[in-house]
Order: C-alpha cells, then sequence, then structure tokens
C-alpha cells in the first residue's frame, strides 16, 4: 500500500472517530454546551486540556523553530511550559471557585460593571481570533501537503470539519473529541520520534539521542557536537548558543508565559470537572501528558536539522533524494538555482548567520519570501532551498525512512493537533459573543435555547473570519501568529485577572484603563511593524512584536494601579466575594462550587 493511500486511510479514521463522538455527545443545554456539564473525570479532562493547549503552533511549528533557530526557538518551549504552571498556580483555583465559567464573565462581576464585561469580550475575540488565525493555517499547511491542493483550499477543508464537531458539540462534544486526539498526537509525535533516534544515535529514546552519539556517519561522534559543527561550518552561531539578542528573548518568553495564564481557552478547560480538588488532579494530568509532547519536540528538532542539511545542503539538485521530490510537488520545498551550478545551496535562515562574528538580523520572513518571489538579490541571500519551518515535522520522517505506517499516524496527529485547538478557541469565542455580549449586556431575557442558537451562529462566522485570515495570515510562520494572540492575553487579561483574584482594592476604573491600555498599545505595535512595514530597525528597546506583550502587560499593571488611587473603593460585597475565594475549600464558611 502506498504513502497516500495510507494517509488518507489515517485521517478518514480519525476524522470519523472525531465526527463519531462529537455527534454523540452533542450538548443539549447552554451547560453542556459551555462546561461540559461540569462532571468531566480529571483524568479525561487533563488529556483534553492537553489536547486544546498543543495546537498546531506546538505539534508543527515548535520542533521546526528548534531545528532552524536552535537555542532561539527554545522560547517557545519555556514560554508555554512556564506559562502553564503559573496559570494552575495563579489562575485556574481561584477562577474555578469563584464559579464563573468564562473570563469575561469574571471580570464583569468581579469588577461590577457591564463596561468592564464588554471590554473583557472585546479583549477576548482578538485573542481568540489571532490564535485561531494560526490553527487554520496549520490545517492549510497539512491538508496542502496530503492531497496537493492549495493550502487556502486546505484552511477551508479544515474550517468546515471543525464546524461540524464544535459547532455542534459545544464543550460537552470537544471535550471527549479532545480525548481521541491526544491519543492521536501522542502516539503520532513520539513514535516516528524513536525511529529517527534509532536511525541516528542508536538510542531507542530520543532525549538519550539528543545527548548521546551520533553514529549515522560511522564514526561516533557527540550528537550536539556534531550539530554545533555542521552549524559552524556553514557560518552559522552554534546551535546550543543564543541568537536573538537577551531583551527580545526573554520579553517574547515573558509574554508567552504571561499570556498562557491568561487564555481563556485554556482557563474554561477546568470548568469542566466537578469541583477545586477535582481541578488540580486535572491541572497535574495536564502537565503529564503536555510532558510527553514537549520533552521530544528539541529532540526532533536537532534530528531534522542535522537530516536536512546532510541530505540537500551541497548535492546535485538531480541527485536529491526521492522524498525531496513530494514536498516539491505540493509546493513546500523549493529549489532556485540562483547561480546555475546545479547544486542545491542551503546555509540556513539570514536571522541566524553570523558575519565577523556578529550576528546578522534578517527582515522579517515576509519581506524575505516576497524577494526570493520577484528574483531579487535585494537580500544577498545565498540560499537556495525554500521552504517554511513549519514543514519540518511532517519532512523530518521522510527524510529518516521511518514506516510509512509511522507517517500516516503523524499526519493524522498534525491534523488534530491544529483542530483540537481550534475547537476550543472557537467556543471560546461563540460563548463570548453569545454568553457574555448577548445575555449578559444586549439582551438579558435570552432562553438557553436562543443562546445556543447565536452561539452557533458566532461559530460559523468567527471560524469563517479566522479562514480568511488563515488563507492570508499576519506571518506565515505559525507559532510567530500564535505567539501574537499570547502577547494580547498578557497585555489584557493576565494583569486583570490576577490584580482581581489578589487584590479586593482595585476598582473598575482601574481595571478598565488597564485592559484598555495594555491591549491597545500590544495590537497597535504588532499591527505597525507586521502589517503596516514598519522597519525592524526602529523596534522599542529592541523588542520585536512576538514580545511586546511584555511591555503592554507592564503598561496595564501601572495605568490599573495609577488610576486605581484616584477611582473610588469598589463595593463592600465585591470585596467580600474576593476574600472568599481565598478560603480553602472546606474550611468555615467556605464554598466549593
Amino acid at each position: 500500500m502506498d504513502q497516500d493511500t495510507l494517509n488518507y486511510i489515517f485521517i478518514g479514521l480519525s476524522f470519523a472517530l472525531y465526527i463519531g463522538i462529537a455527534f454523540k455527545s452533542r450538548a443539549s443545554s447552554t451547560k453542556e454546551y459551555y462546561t461540559a456539564g461540569g462532571g468531566v473525570s480529571p483524568l479525561a479532562n487533563g488529556m483534553a486540556t492537553a489536547a486544546d493547549w498543543m495546537s498546531a503552533a506546538t505539534f508543527i511549528s515548535m520542533a521546526g523553530a528548534l531545528a532552524l533557530g536552535g537555542y532561539a526557538g527554545s522560547r517557545f518551549l519555556m514560554g508555554w511550559t512556564g506559562g502553564f504552571v503559573l496559570l494552575t498556580i495563579l489562575m485556574v483555583p481561584y477562577l474555578r471557585k469563584f464559579g464563573k465559567a468564562t473570563v469575561p464573565d469574571f471580570i464583569g462581576d468581579r469588577y461590577y460593571s457591564k463596561f468592564a464585561r464588554f471590554v473583557a469580550v472585546l479583549c477576548a475575540v482578538f485573542i481568540c481570533m489571532t490564535y485561531i488565525m494560526g490553527q487554520m493555517r496549520g490545517v492549510g499547511v497539512v491538508f496542502s501537503q496530503l492531497f496537493s491542493i492549495e493550502i487556502s483550499s486546505g484552511v477551508i477543508v479544515g474550517a468546515l470539519i471543525v464546524f461540524l464537531y464544535a459547532g455542534l458539540g459545544g464543550m460537552k462534544g470537544i471535550t471527549y473529541t479532545q480525548v481521541a486526539q491526544y491519543c492521536v498526537m501522542a502516539f503520532a509525535y513520539t513514535i516516528p520520534a524513536f525511529y529517527i533516534a534509532i536511525a541516528l544515535t542508536g538510542n531507542i529514546i530520543p532525549q538519550f539521542g539528543f545527548v548521546g552519539e551520533y553514529i549515522a556517519d560511522g564514526d561516533p561522534v557527540p550528537f550536539l557536537e556534531k550539530l554545533n559543527n555542521i552549524n559552524q561550518e556553514l557560518g552559522f552561531s552554534k546551535y546550543t548558543d543564543g541568537s536573538m539578542t537577551m531583551i527580545d528573548m526573554f520579553c517574547i518568553t515573558a509574554a508567552l508565559m504571561c499570556g498562557t495564564a491568561g487564555l481563556p481557552h485554556v482557563i474554561v478547560r477546568f470548568f469542566t470537572v466537578k469541583n477545586v480538588k477535582a481541578v488540580r488532579k486535572s491541572a497535574c494530568w495536564t502537565l503529564a501528558f503536555i510532558a510527553v509532547i514537549y520533552l521530544t519536540a528539541p529532540t526532533i528538532g536537532a534530528f531534522s536539522r542535522v537530516n536536512l542539511i546532510s541530505q540537500l545542503n551541497g548535492i546535485q539538485y538531480s541527485d536529491a533524494p526521492e522524498w525531496f521530490s513530494r514536498f516539491r510537488d505540493s509546493g513546500q520545498m523549493t529549489f532556485k538555482d540562483k547561480n546555475n551550478d546545479g547544486i542545491i545551496q542551503y546555509t540556513g535562515p539570514l536571522a541566524y548567520r553570523k558575519s565577523s562574528g556578529e550576528l546578522v538580523i534578517a527582515p522579517s520572513e515576509n519581506a524575505k519570501q516576497a524577494a526570493l518571489e520577484d528574483d531579487t538579490d535585494a537580500m544577498a541571500d545565498p540560499n537556495e532551498l525554500i521552504f517554511g519551518a513549519d514543514i519540518m515535522v511532517m519532512a523530518n520522517p521522510y527524510m529518516s525512512d521511518v514506516p510509512p505506517w509511522a507517517i500516516a499516524l503523524l499526519m493524522a496527529g498534525c491534523i488534530a493537533a491544529a483542530l483540537s485547538t481550534a475547537a476550543g478557541l472557537l467556543l471560546v469565542l461563540s460563548t463570548s459573543i453569545s454568553h457574555d455580549l448577548l445575555k449578559k449586556i444586549i439582551k438579558p431575557d435570552l432562553t438557553d435555547k436562543e443562546e445556543v442558537k447565536w452561539a452557533r451562529i458566532a461559530s460559523f462566522v468567527s471560524l469563517a473570519v479566522a479562514a480568511y485570515f488563515g488563507v492570508y495570515p499576519p506571518s506565515a510562520f505559525i507559532a510567530k501568529t500564535v505567539a501574537f494572540a499570547f502577547g494580547l492575553a498578557a497585555s489584557s487579561f493576565f494583569p486583570t485577572l490576577l490584580i482581581g483574584i489578589f487584590s479586593k482594592r482595585m476598582s473598575r476604573e482601574g481595571a478598565i484603563a488597564g485592559m484598555i491600555s495594555g491591549i491597545s498599545f500590544t495590537l497597535g505595535y504588532i499591527v505597525y511593524f507586521q502589517f503596516l512595514g514598519g522597519d525592524p530597525a526602529d523596534y522599542l528597546l529592541g523588542i520585536s512584536p512576538e514580545g511586546i506583550g511584555t511591555l503592554g502587560m507592564l503598561i496595564n499593571f501601572a495605568v490599573s494601579f495609577t488610576v486605581n488611587i484616584f477611582s473610588p473603593a469598589p463595593p463592600l460585597e465585591v470585596q467580600q466575594m474576593v476574600e472568599e475565594i481565598h478560603v480553602p475549600s472546606g474550611a468555615s464558611g467556605a464554598v466549593d462550587h
């Protein structure tokens, strides 16, 4: 059986499983639509949360970033992992005890203001729309490679599938679908890694191979030494050295961490379990399931880097391995013979090259791609192999001659990763509009049936907009697009939620002013440098749009506390409410929701 047929079978079976689960567990009430009825077990919710958390950016892009950027790519690994710890310690137990299923719901009640709720809805829409763009792009990339279609067509197909099982099933359908998706992702990510580790290092455990010896060329040599030597021979900094400015690395990592703690689609997952005790168990399971993927990603990135350089750089185009034609035919990889010698020359992204010992910073990926498409040498780029970082995870098994069934499983996992997070984001978007905007602000007499109907309408409209931006994304690099969403969450929700939980004195005026100023600054900065042609040389303090959310977060904190000084104190019942959520469950007077 050929590879394409296997791919179709594995993906078809996984789709049938997801849609079947969604229909069987479709929501019949607002409680089931928003929180799956609150009866999901901690183990199942841990799997579902891990699937919701591990988006296309994690599954597809993170290993690609590590492959091309080395140490610099670890900003995603450190930021997202550390952020989940912040979320489970600082946010989730208190929000769960407060008993509100959405972030705008908490903000509206905690800050005793419909306008605060409205601002929170707008923030949720901006965050989730930006995030879901990356997921739709990931779906398009995978479908494009699988079916040899345009990425735009792949985005549309993926959007229809997401709407079918997320729009109908709500949180109840999504939860059990994501349990299945996690299982697919875990096996799809780790099994090819085992094969590749054996081929390159002789170790069956990828992590041991990463710190072990490289044996593929005959003479054993420490794997990381081999990797660093390859980089230095091509003019890069060492794979294990930094290739970003310290302040930008710090700000991106901090934005990813704090943005994680403010992500509405992850927070709402912990309302699907019975009580606060179950929340803590669920968080532990989630961290364990996430670790399976996150501890494997660095090894996949490093293995794919070695494979790509050793198999393509410096060889005759006519002698390129068979797998290259598969990615060339789908348009994911292109050879542009700039010096007409017929030899593939690939030295890596300019952003990680060194010249006379100094780092050379290249313009944005979009500008680079435009220059290449126009056949100009404005960038003086010696690379003749053109591809995106997002393709590395899918290409790596082909490079290592992994069995066809394992490759087919990986393809199913790539799609599962994008679909799982897209579904969670879609739910948050729809509930923010139907519950927090329509039910709580515009039309309080909305019935449960009407609320679910409007949620499904909002899902369709939101997905249509997300699909458009999946076709025309802010960045061709999925992880970078997703990083913008984390920056928006860090600059808006994280400070407001943190202050609302731990400070009973914060007023609605301070919180509203902080949210507006934080997200406005961050969004304006991203739009200017990503869409309006801002020069990277003009970055404020050298901070890229990916990391500007950290500065936006500090602005939010500063404005909130400054405005609060001149504002009246919150009502006594609000202050009492904040005190109550800190009382441990089972203590005298405590209420466990």
